[in-house]
């Protein structure tokens, strides 16, 4: 049982953040197409799609073998 709070707190924790950062305040008006000329996108040319799944997947696979081998011991 105590595995569990563990899970959900962690869980609490983690989609508090998200929320957190999930509403940006409005930048304005910034004077035309931000894409065009020597301007970058709004938020940033980071391609981060692929590199937060990556992580993700990475993070689920570690807790994983974790769990797995806590159970294996017992």
């Amino acid at each position: 049982m105590k595995s569990l709070y563990k899970i959900l707190i962690a869980f609490v924790l983690v989609f508090a953040s998200t929320v957190s950062f999930a509403q940006l305040t409005d930048p304005g008006d910034t004077g035309g197409d931000p894409t065009g000329g020597d301007h970058d996108p709004i938020g940033g040319s980071a391609p981060i799609g692929n590199g937060l799944a990556l992580m993700i997947g990475l993070g689920v696979a570690y807790g994983s073998k974790k769990i797995y081998f806590l159970k294996a011991e017992q």
